[in-house]
C-alpha cells in the first residue's frame, strides 16, 4: 500500500511540474505582453516595469526563478492589480467558487443517483426512457450554452430568478443548474448501469428467496453495492465542477476565481494566469490522487499496481 501511494504521489508531482513548465512557456509564446494594452509608455518607464517583474531577464532565468518561487509558495504579484499578490487574490475569490461548486456537487449526486436508480428499477419503461433522454441532453449541451439559455428564459424573460450575482439564495439556482446538468446526466447513466448489474446478481435472488423485504434488499445490497462507481467519480467531478465554473461565473457575473481568471487572460496578466492555472491543477490532481487511494480502500477487489497490498 505504501509503495502504491508513493508511486501515485510521484506521478502527481511530476504532472504538476509538467503543468507549470507548459503554462510558463505557453505564456511566453503568446504575442504581446501585459503592458501592450496601455497607452504609449516612455522607454524608461517600460524598462523599469520589465525590471520590476523580471521580464528583462533571459527566458530560462525567468523560468528558474519562477520555479524557485513556486517551491517557496510564492505565486508572484499581479501585473495588472497594483501591489496585490496572486495568492491573496486567489484566497479572496476562491471561496465564492468553492461555495457554488460544492452546492452543484451535492445537487449532482442527489439528483443523478435518484434518476439512475429510478431508471434501473423501471428498466425499459417510460421512466427509464425519460431519464436516458435527460441524460443525453445533459451531456450534449455544454454548460455555457445551458447557462445562457437559462439566463435568457428563466431570468430575463420569465423574471423568476436573478440573472447576475449571488446576492440571494435564488441567485444560486441558475448557475447551479448550469454546472450540475452534465454531472447529473453522467451520474444517472453510471448509476443506472451499475444498479442494473447488481439487480441481476445472484445474491439479490438469494436475498429474495430468503424472504428479505424489498426495502432492505434495496438499501443493503442494491444501493450500497451499486453506488461504488459513483463514489470513485465524485472526486474528479468535484474538481471539474469547481475548476470548470470559469465561463459560467463570467456569464452570471459572479465574482469568483473564474471571473478573475478570464480577466487575467484578457489582460495578459502572466503571473495571475500561471498562478490560477497552477491552483486549478493542484485541485484536479489532488482530487485524482485522493480518489485513487479511496478506490483501493473502499473496494478490496481492486489490485494494487505492485500486486501487493502491503
Amino acid at each position: 500500500m505504501a509503495r502504491y501511494i508513493t508511486s501515485k504521489l510521484i506521478y502527481t508531482l511530476l504532472s504538476l511540474f509538467i503543468l507549470i513548465t507548459a503554462t510558463f512557456f505557453l505564456m511566453k509564446a503568446i504575442p504581446g505582453d501585459p503592458f501592450m494594452s496601455e497607452k504609449e509608455i516612455p522607454a524608461a518607464i517600460r524598462a523599469r516595469l520589465d525590471a520590476q517583474y523580471g521580464l528583462d531577464k533571459p527566458i530560462l532565468t525567468q523560468y528558474v526563478n519562477y520555479l524557485g518561487n513556486i517551491v517557496q509558495g510564492d505565486l508572484g504579484i499581479s501585473m495588472k492589480k497594483l501591489n496585490q499578490e496572486v495568492s491573496s487574490i486567489v484566497g479572496q475569490t476562491f471561496g465564492v467558487s468553492l461555495r457554488l461548486g460544492l452546492i452543484a456537487v451535492v445537487v449532482s449526486i442527489i439528483v443523478g443517483v435518484t434518476l439512475g436508480l429510478m431508471a434501473a428499477l423501471y428498466h425499459r419503461k417510460f421512466i427509464d426512457s425519460a431519464v436516458m433522454i435527460i441524460a443525453v441532453i445533459g451531456i450534449a449541451v455544454p454548460s455555457f450554452v445551458l447557462a445562457s439559455l437559462l439566463q435568457y428564459s428563466l431570468g430575463l424573460k420569465a423574471g423568476i430568478f436573478p440573472i447576475t450575482g449571488l446576492r440571494t439564495p435564488l441567485g444560486y439556482v441558475l448557475p447551479v443548474i448550469a454546472l450540475s446538468a452534465g454531472p447529473i446526466a453522467y451520474i444517472a447513466r453510471l448509476t443506472r448501469s451499475s444498479m442494473l448489474e447488481v439487480l441481476h446478481a445472484d445474491y439479490i435472488k438469494t436475498a429474495k428467496a430468503k424472504g428479505l423485504k424489498w426495502p432492505a434488499i434495496l438499501w443493503k445490497h442494491v444501493i450500497r453495492n451499486g453506488i461504488l462507481p459513483v463514489v470513485t467519480y465524485v472526486g474528479p467531478m468535484t474538481a471539474n465542477i469547481i475548476t470548470g465554473s470559469v465561463v459560467v461565473e463570467r456569464i452570471f457575473g459572479i465574482g469568483g476565481i473564474g471571473k478573475v481568471f478570464v480577466e487575467s487572460i484578457s489582460n495578459r496578466d502572466y503571473t495571475m494566469i500561471m498562478g490560477i492555472t497552477l491552483f486549478y491543477g493542484i485541485i484536479l490532481m489532488a482530487a485524482r490522487f485522493i480518489t485513487d487511494i479511496v478506490y483501493v480502500l473502499v473496494d478490496p477487489r481492486i489490485k494494487l499496481t505492485s500486486g501487493k497490498e502491503g
